[in-house]
């Protein structure tokens, strides 16, 4: 090869290689040219459709077409022959709109487009209510709203529906919709809906015979279209005003619309009618392809004339070379592509993180209101509960024992409701655990059965505990909220049932080396749950009917709570139940167990074994109503005490004297009952310490019994737990010390 020749290559492929550098800097201009381009299309397309010169208007959108196909854009193309759909729905034609709906939908397919997903539905709903399919179109909208807030988009959705609504004779749906279409704020088509809106609001008064209101929408809507040249909805406002006048038998004015009809006889409206009948959107297409095709012939007419070799060598070389930079400009455009991809997904990431945020701190003040709610009614239902039971203990005349014991009733159901509602609220936020500790089953079901025993009285029903003697004694588990799932049960079953027969159900259904599966069942007699009601008998405040709730009562959360802590279990509440025969709640546990475990001999005492005649204990309350009532019910027992205010006053009081017991409050300003407690553990470890406290959601039993409680009571409380808790911790405290 000679100098000449190489230095001949040289600049070849230094001119290529210049081109291929430009190329990435014009067509990073062309993008947005392209975009420029597009919207100015879209924008001229827009008003000729206004204009109602349809033909013209898709002539301009192919323009568009040939512009997206060149610059490989999927998105413009989708919303190029979704606009072109729309326009063919205007000329009635929903065959071919239908075309270039599903040719919108080929590019949809394998691109992610949420306007472009609520178009398609919009397009479908559009054919729908024209060809009078009303209730299907409302379907489709909907879900187009759900999918985009393009406000242009929800615009002509809601003006979609406000003429549905008429149809429908849904006046007063359809005229709200229409009242906000007159003043909306849409960028593209403000004048246009407006316009559109009068004419809905026209034909929706005149059904209603507002014939005032009609005739000034009417004359509304022509003004705004003969000022923008809407030569459809001109026509439109001249029938509508001619024959409404016609009606009026205001003739004059009548026949001002009826001359203006005959002048756009020949107008515009109708040259572009014809227009349009002659000239399909095939033929608009066939004359792209004749053109596309004509272009390549002429090119491959002119290679063929070159016989020289040396330049169709040439030719190659060039056309080699020119594909390289086209792959380059590929390669950057797609870089560029994936970056915004990349920007795209960062930015609904952070979307979904913002949402996310939201849901959580939402969550958070929904727990702490609860919270705060169910703790601040603790305090004044303590004394409610207090005072009704120090006065039931003070021989009050009979006709006021009946008032009292409502009272009683209505306090104890209230602080259920409470506790209810708190339990769900931990459930809902995560801060409930499962215990794993030693228990035995059998104490457990006949503790719960006991302290029912008195509801079944009233309601003349038998509990019945069928208890397989093959289940391990020894478990390990959580006995307190296994305990609340079958008094809930228990309690739902008596509930529903009189005259009839409770039976709770265990049986062992397997045992390995170390674990056992233990069948329970909770089956009653009562009025039974139809099919329908169990679908949703387990969500919360459901009781099956408003008629059922206000006969029987209760707060419909019982079945939430049992279902939220089987869920701790790892198991699922099951039901079978027929009307007028029963109901059947049952299910599955799989507990530990431990035989080695010698069988221990129970401290028990009841309160009749408790001598409280000269304790003498330290109360630890804020409240002043809480310090009488506690010191009155003590004394009830002939039980003396000394009142500290706060935390700070009970760590003095513990250091400079010898008390049988503390009754600390939890909650207090200042330093906590806790931190208290654990200050008192310091410098005597013996002292039994009774946390009685109106639990919050923050509250957590471990802490209390890590801090150095002996025992928790929860206030409100019955009186007779308050005694027995006080006893037990007392004298199993001394019987402890002298052994």
């Amino acid at each position: 090869m000679t100098h000449k020749g190489s230095y001949k290559l040289l600049l070849l492929a230094i001119v290529t290689f210049a081109f291929i550098l430009q190329s990435f800097d014009v067509k990073a201009q062309d993008f947005t040219s392209t975009k420029q381009n597009l919207e100015s299309y879209y924008q001229e397309a827009l008003t000729l459709k206004h204009q109602n010169k349809i033909s013209t208007a898709i002539e301009v959108l192919n323009k568009a077409t040939v512009l997206a196909e060149q610059n490989e854009s999927p998105r413009a193309l989708v919303d190029i022959y979704q606009k072109i759909a729309l326009l063919h729905i205007e000329l009635d034609d929903h065959d071919t709109a239908s075309f270039y709906r599903e040719r919108a939908g080929a590019f949809l397919k394998s691109s992610e487009y949420r306007l472009g997903d609520a178009i398609q539905k919009f397009i479908d709903a559009t054919i729908l209510y024209r060809e009078k399919n009303n209730f299907q179109a409302i379907k489709l909208l909907d879900e187009a709203k759900l999918l985009s807030n393009d406000k242009n988009l929800i615009n002509n959705i809601e003006l979609t529906e406000a003429y549905i609504y008429i149809n429908l004779e849904k006046f007063e749906d359809a005229e709200t919709k229409l009242n906000a279409l007159l003043v909306n704020s849409d960028v593209s088509e403000r004048v246009y809906l407006a316009t559109k809106a009068n004419l809905g609001l026209a034909e929706l008064n005149l059904k209603q015979e507002n014939l005032e209101k009609s005739t000034k929408h009417g004359e509304a809507a022509l003004e705004l279209a003969t000022k923008n040249n809407f030569f459809k909805e001109i026509l439109i406002a001249n029938q509508f005003l001619a024959k409404l006048y016609e009606d009026l038998k205001i003739y004059d004015k009548s026949l001002i619309f009826n001359k203006n009809l005959l002048k756009i006889q020949d107008s515009l409206f109708n040259f572009e009618r014809l227009k349009l009948e002659t000239k399909t959107a095939d033929k608009l297409t066939d004359k792209f392809k004749s053109d596309e095709i004509k272009r390549l012939s002429e090119e491959n007419e002119t290679l063929s004339e070159s016989k020289n070799r040396s330049e169709i060598t040439a030719i190659l070389a060039s056309a080699f070379l020119v594909i390289i930079s086209l792959l380059a400009v590929s390669l950057f455009r797609n870089n560029q592509i994936k970056l915004k991809t990349n920007d795209l997904l960062q930015t609904k990431n952070s979307e979904l993180e913002t949402a996310r945020d939201s849901a959580v701190l939402a969550m958070k003040a929904k727990t702490n209101f609860l919270s705060t709610v169910t703790h601040e009614l603790r305090t004044p239902l303590y004394a409610v509960t207090g005072l009704t039971h120090l006065l039931l203990d003070e021989n009050p005349a009979e006709h006021q024992k009946e008032h009292l014991k409502s009272l009683k009733f209505s306090g104890e159901y209230l602080l259920n409701f409470i506790n209810d509602i708190l339990q769900i609220n931990k459930i809902d936020a995560d801060k409930l655990e499962a215990l794993n500790v030693e228990f035995k089953l059998k104490n457990v079901l006949t503790d719960v059965i006991d302290s029912l025993q008195q509801k079944a009285n009233e309601n003349k029903t038998k509990i019945v505990l069928d208890y397989d003697n093959q289940i391990p004694m020894h478990l390990m588990g959580d006995p307190v909220k296994l305990s609340q799932i079958i008094m809930n049960l228990v309690g739902n079953a008596l509930k529903f049932t009189e005259n009839g027969q409770v039976d709770v159900i265990t049986k062992l259904q397997d045992k390995s080396e170390n674990q056992a599966k233990i069948y329970f069942e909770i089956r009653d007699t009562g009025i039974g749950i139809s099919e329908e009601q169990q679908k949703n008998i387990f969500d919360s405040f459901e009781q099956g009917s408003v008629q059922i709730n206000r006969e029987y009562g209760g707060t419909g959360l019982g079945l939430t709570i049992v279902k939220s802590l089987l869920g701790l279990f790892n198991s699922k509440i099951n039901l079978k139940s027929e009307i007028d025969v029963g109901s059947s709640f049952y299910f599955d546990l799989e507990l530990e167990y431990q035989e080695s475990i010698v069988a221990d001999i129970p401290f028990e005492m009841s309160q009749e074994d408790f001598d409280f005649k000269g304790l003498h204990v330290l109360v630890v309350e804020d409240n002043k109503i809480n310090q009488v009532i506690t010191k009155k019910m003590l004394s009830k027992k002939e039980i003396t005490c000394d009142i500290a205010n706060n935390g700070n006053e009970a760590i003095d009081a513990a250091k400079s004297k010898r008390y049988d017991a503390i009754l600390m409050d939890i909650h207090m300003p200042g330093i906590s009952g806790e931190e208290a407690t654990i200050q008192i553990r310091m410098f005597n470890k013996e002292i039994p310490i009774i946390a009685l406290t109106a639990i919050s959601m923050d509250d957590s039993l471990d802490s209390f019994y890590a801090a150095g409680c002996n025992d928790v009571v929860t206030k409100p409380f019955k009186p007779e737990v308050f005694y027995q808790k006080i006893g037990e911790n007392i004298f199993r405290n001394k019987v402890e010390n002298q052994s």
